[in-house]
């Protein structure tokens, strides 16, 4: 069973060294690592609780340590960086923007 946030194969292939440990110490995880960030973008996407995760997902304090700790480690915005940069190269463009614009009407003047 399978939900619209999951993600394919070939998504998970390009992202999941992000979500590797880098110390390949201590016992093996009890769930794959794809199956806790599915059910973390479970989340994000639906906007659900994280106590409220299908049954079909790892346990909930299981999925939310994991996003903690990603979060805090900086993996998302690593990986969310990278695959920008994938993308913006393959339409060709720079890896990164060359510029940015501010909109004047946003800023309010006295």
């Amino acid at each position: 069973m399978g939900y619209p946030s999951d993600l394919t194969d070939a998504e998970w292939a390009l992202i999941e060294h992000y979500f590797q440990p880098r110390d390949r110490r201590g016992s093996a995880s009890l769930h794959p690592r794809k199956r806790i960030v599915d059910a973390i973008l479970y989340v994000m996407k639906s906007g659900c609780q994280w106590r409220m995760l299908p049954n079909d997902f790892p346990p909930w304090q299981t999925v939310y340590d994991h996003f903690s700790r990603w979060n805090k480690s900086g993996v998302w915005e690593t990986a969310l960086d990278q695959l920008n940069a994938r993308r913006r190269h393959n339409n060709g463009r720079s890896a990164s923007p060359n510029y940015g614009m501010i909109d004047s009407q946003s800023v309010k003047t006295e």
